[in-house]
């Protein structure tokens, strides 16, 4: 059996407050698009990762479909797996691609083997994986908050719009990321933000990690910079970065960020 994960990107973040545990509490809003890793699963002698395309680093022991895959069989009576993981989506981009990975194998494993596990379930076991993991299993436009992994539906169609997705030759941490950010309360809900006009965005919605971030990469803001002259109405980076997106009213020529970055269109 054959599944897409798509990445996501993020539309605002705040970053409100720093928790016990060490996490941080947020609010964003988690939005898919359409950049696809491609993942198959056939039942094997025993289990078995690979993948191809982007090299993913790290053991594949370690690989988050192969913890999705141990958290659901400690439940219920799964064979074991050959998983095959075509890698897409840029890593370490503020997309998501790894979490979608999981998400979308805990589907797959629920499809394929009749395990009827609920919407509940599946994003429980998420949740165990990646704070922005359980957005993937119903995989709709939501306002998230909490760690982010706690949701609400939101009304959000930009289906009208070209997003250009821009991943440059930059790989952010997303611990220095953290470091850099002072968390505080926002004056204004996202919530109510998103339902602002595309083209105010701009001036209302933010990414807390922007700030310091870009400071270290200045590439990163180049881009963002770029996005804008080309005619964007929008343009953020995405979670933690590197990532940036516009959201444009048509498709832009951006043969000049080409050259040196991965350009993803009409996303």
């Amino acid at each position: 059996m054959i599944v897409l994960p798509n990445a996501k990107i993020n539309i605002g973040l705040n970053i409100t407050e720093k928790r016990p545990d060490g996490y941080h509490n947020l609010e964003t809003i988690f939005y898919p698009v359409k950049i696809n890793d491609a993942l198959e699963a056939i039942i094997a002698p025993q289990l078995n990762f690979t993948s191809s395309g982007i090299n993913i680093p790290g053991d594949s022991e370690n690989n988050l479909c192969i913890k999705a895959y141990e958290f659901v069989k400690s439940d219920h009576d799964l064979p074991p797996l050959k998983i095959h993981l075509h890698k897409h989506i840029p890593i370490g981009a503020g997309l998501g691609g790894g979490s979608a990975d999981a998400a979308f194998f805990i589907g797959l494993l629920n499809q394929q083997f009749g395990l009827n596990l609920s919407i509940e379930a599946m994003q429980n076991y998420a949740r165990q994986l990646g704070a922005d993991c359980a957005f993937f299993i119903e995989n709709k436009p939501v306002y998230a908050f909490y760690k982010g992994d706690q949701f609400e539906p939101i009304e959000l169609d930009l289906g009208k719009y070209v997003i250009v997705l821009v991943m440059p030759p930059v790989h952010v941490s997303t611990a220095d990321a953290y470091g850099g950010v002072k968390p505080e309360p926002s004056s204004r809900s996202l919530k109510d933000l998103i339902k602002l006009p595309v083209a105010e965005w701009k001036n209302q919605i933010k990414n807390d990690f922007e700030k310091s971030v870009i400071a270290k990469y200045p590439l990163i803001g180049e881009v963002k910079q770029s996005l804008y002259e080309a005619g964007a109405l929008y343009a953020s980076m995405s979670g933690s970065g590197a990532s940036v997106f516009g959201i444009f009213e048509t498709l832009p020529s951006l043969q000049h960020l080409e050259a040196k970055s991965s350009v993803f269109y009409k996303v």
